[in-house]
């Protein structure tokens, strides 16, 4: 048994301010602190956050490595970087690549989901398939070249490995059969993205399965008063949306208005390229070239290709430049993306019985220790 003890305990509807958080493989309860069972591993938090682990949705690389590179070994770097950053499980993320590419990084994604349970790192849940069944005229930094129609049979052919899938549903046949089969066989989550569809094409595929959309705002069809878009559909929808939550990507002025109208179907991502944990430079993603800049990158072109966020600075930015209290923060990165995977039973969030997925910060978010399944993975 352990107990963590003067810590701040980030609860889903609360932060404890005077309780122990008991764990061992799983979350054993919150106690008194005259409540802590002899002979208990003490912990000290030292006035800090003690918080649910990170879920991260979307994410291409991190340190120079790329999960099109289609390599565990990749993969593995990615985890272990990552984990520092308060992350407990992921989602590696594909880009639009040449089917060859894909298949070869779900490949490696696959054996990663068992070998990461053993790392130092953070934990594989599976893959996030951006593309390649996406809108040529909202690729942003993906290659047009390899852009195909969607396509259920590959899907459902990975779907043990495939957790969540970006396409734009425009793309796909008048009565969305793709989307159809996708979702009468198997539990991946489609999300829309990448997208040009209008708002009534966008509202009929939410009802035909989509249930997610990638990176909110960012490469979709904006709202405006005479034609509303995904964006205004997406809102409408019973769906959940993530967010790039790196300041730049969307207008922090944006995050009170989402947080109430989404609530608890709001998930923050960063879609951190593999210039992430890096200096400022130029660097290659699916093999084009970018260029990291100040907190953004982007093609040679000058087309924004993404984030080098960390995933508990997404939260603390948030936090920091909005109304919305940390423990819904939190959620935002943990509870909501578990409930969008499916995972809610076992991840996301410190109640009982749950995965001793936990993460231990400081008063301004950074990470001090990650343990996962009641394990230490880092500490600082």
């Amino acid at each position: 048994m352990n107990a963590i003890i003067n810590g701040k305990i980030i609860l889903k509807d609360r932060i404890v301010e005077d309780g122990v958080l008991l764990y061992s493989d799983v979350i054993e309860g919150v106690v008194d602190a005259d409540k802590i069972p002899e002979g208990a591993n003490i912990i000290d938090a030292k006035g800090g956050y003690v918080a649910p682990g990170l879920i991260e949705l979307h994410i291409h690389g991190y340190l120079g490595r790329d999960v099109c590179d289609g390599e565990i070994e990749s993969i593995k770097v990615i985890s272990e970087g990552i984990v520092k950053n308060g992350v407990t499980g992921f989602l590696p993320t594909t880009m639009t690549e040449s089917m060859e590419t894909i298949t070869k990084a779900l490949d490696a994604v696959k054996d990663a989901m068992s070998e990461s349970k053993d790392w130092n790192g953070s934990v594989v849940l599976g893959a996030h398939a951006e593309g390649p069944f996406i809108s040529p005229s909202k690729k942003g930094a993906q290659d047009e070249k390899y852009i195909l129609k969607p396509d259920a049979k590959f899907v459902k052919k990975y779907a043990d490995v495939i957790k969540t899938i970006t396409l734009a549903p425009e793309e796909d046949t008048d009565d969305f059969a793709a989307i159809r089969e996708i979702t009468k066989d198997t539990d991946v989550v489609i999300s829309m993205g990448h997208t040009s569809a209008d708002y009534d094409t966008a509202m009929k595929s939410t009802r035909a399965g989509v249930r997610h959309a990638t990176h909110f705002f960012n490469a979709m069809t904006p709202m405006a008063h005479r034609a509303p878009g995904v964006v205004t559909a997406a809102l409408n929808a019973d769906i959940s949306i993530e967010l790039i939550v790196d300041t730049f990507h969307v207008f922090p002025a944006f995050y009170d208005m989402l947080f109430k109208l989404k609530g608890r179907k709001l998930c923050f991502v960063t879609d951190c390229l593999p210039a992430g944990g890096l200096p400022y430079g130029e660097y290659t993603l699916g093999g084009q070239k970018i260029i990291y800049r100040d907190i953004v990158c982007r093609l040679e072109d000058g087309t924004v290709a993404g984030s080098v966020l960390k995933l508990n600075e997404g939260v603390w930015n948030v936090y920091t430049n909005s109304d919305i209290p940390l423990y819904e923060c939190v959620n935002c990165a943990s509870l909501n993306p578990a409930n969008t995977l499916g995972i809610a039973d076992k991840k996301g969030s410190l109640e009982v019985g749950k995965d001793a997925d936990i993460i231990i910060t400081d008063n301004n978010f950074n990470v001090l220790k990650t343990i996962i399944k009641g394990d230490t993975k880092y500490e600082a």
